[in-house]
């Protein structure tokens, strides 16, 4: 069983990181023009218009996907803290996330240090989970 204080930091970041998911995904979907320049400094009018509608549709699409792996994730923290099968699935769609936040900070540049913190702070996390669940998952006889 992992400490009290690795517990406690693990569950800090994976329901910062879950609500994040939730936040973000929801705004993404309704706000996408907004968040495009927001987040990604990026002035649609500068796109054609078939392009800036198709990275709009595509933007939408990939916030609901992060909107409904959060939803996922709050509805089974417990199992996802307790079961190896939730455990490993959840832990493989962050590790993606982060593993893609690295390819692109070495094949596409240094991105804004907002970029650079989430990557942080979701391998912070990432490893922090991991550590924090390993026993309880591990000792839990759940099939594998």
């Amino acid at each position: 069983m992992a400490s009290p204080g690795l517990r406690r930091a693990s569950l800090f970041f994976f329901f910062a990181y879950v609500g994040t998911l939730v936040l973000a995904g929801a705004w993404g979907i309704v706000g996408a023009r907004v968040d495009m320049w927001l987040l990604l400094r990026l002035d649609l009018d500068d796109l054609g218009g078939r392009a800036a509608t198709n990275l709009l549709s595509q933007y939408r699409f990939l916030r609901a996907i992060e909107l409904g792996f959060g939803i996922f994730a709050l509805r089974y923290w417990r199992e996802i803290y307790r079961l190896p099968g939730f455990n490993r699935l959840f832990l493989s769609i962050m590790a993606c996330g982060v593993a893609a936040r690295l390819l692109s900070l070495g094949v596409d540049g240094e991105p804004s240090p907002w970029m650079l913190a989430f990557l942080a702070f979701e391998l912070v996390g990432l490893v922090l989970i991991f550590l924090a669940t390993r026993a309880s998952v591990e000792a839990s006889g759940w099939p594998r």
